[in-house]
């Protein structure tokens, strides 16, 4: 859940409520308080499904010793990114 203050500073803060009870008592707070808030669900994934399986597979197969890692600075060069930063 991220909310702005109702002066519109810039200030965000994201928070993790450990139980439902505690988001709802938190959101109580904010309304009582007239904060402003926007409330992110679970359910706003930016993957699909098939993505995030993918990204999965891919850990896992990074993790079995099937793929390979480079350093930023190995992809920089060999997608000749130097000039485009």
């Amino acid at each position: 859940m991220c909310r702005r203050n109702a002066l519109n500073l810039g200030m965000s803060i994201v928070v993790n409520p450990h139980s439902q009870q505690e988001e709802l008592k938190l959101l109580a707070f904010l309304d009582s308080m007239k904060y402003d808030y926007v409330k992110e669900d679970d359910t706003d994934t930016i993957l699909s499904p098939e993505q995030i399986n993918e990204v999965l597979d891919r850990d896992k197969e990074y993790e079995e010793g099937k793929a390979q890692s480079y350093s930023l600075e190995e992809i920089i060069a060999h997608f000749k990114l130097d000039d485009k930063l």
